[in-house]
């Protein structure tokens, strides 16, 4: 997955790569000899006051669909749009090296089961990924939990009994929880 905001981290380095219909796809992890090249080279992630439309281009692009989806299914749009960020940076065409796509990074089979039929279609991936985040808020009743579900899987943190003892989600937690109070209190989701 490609963390694109977090203090005092770094993300990998990123790759781009132009189809001949123009799409634009960004990756941490390349298919060997498919045309990507470098597009950002590791380096440190900017601090959620940094969060503007130089460093997401489409930052409240899908705002709409994150208000719509946060009214269908009763998950705080600033939390939806939390894990947008730190899932994919905001690009609805993600795809990370473990073949989680769109802007939700949602898994292919999770995607299925969601009946999100394409998880680079950005209303259906936020549709898709809301009601999987109020699935794991019902499963587990609290924010982190959640977000640990959503990372780590739930039948991890059943098996665990709260966050997994995973390095990966044990820093995706505090991540986005982060960035949900950042944008609670500096940058509310709102369609104007």
């Amino acid at each position: 997955m490609l963390w694109l905001l977090l203090p005092m981290s770094h993300a990998g380095d990123i790759y781009i790569h132009e189809a001949p219909d123009g799409t634009i796809t960004f990756t941490d992890n390349p298919p060997a000899r498919q045309g990507y090249e470098m597009f950002l080279e590791e380096k440190p992630l900017p601090a959620p006051s940094k969060i503007n439309f130089a460093t997401f281009p489409l930052l409240d692009s899908f705002d709409e669909y994150i208000l719509a989806a946060s009214l269908r299914y009763g998950v705080d749009a600033e939390f939806i749009k939390a894990v947008a960020i730190g899932e994919s940076g905001m690009n609805p065409n993600a795809i990370s090296r473990a073949g989680a796509q769109g802007l939700m990074q949602i898994m292919p089979a999770t995607a299925t089961e969601l009946g999100v039929e394409d998880p680079f279609d950005a209303e259906q991936a936020i549709d898709g990924g809301t009601r999987y985040l109020k699935q794991q808020l019902e499963a587990f009743g609290s924010f982190e939990l959640a977000l640990a579900a959503y990372n780590g899987g739930p039948h991890n943190v059943r098996k665990y009994n709260g966050i997994p003892p995973f390095e990966e989600t044990e820093r995706y937690v505090p991540r986005i929880m982060t960035i949900y109070e950042y944008l609670n209190v500096e940058r509310p989701v709102r369609v104007e």
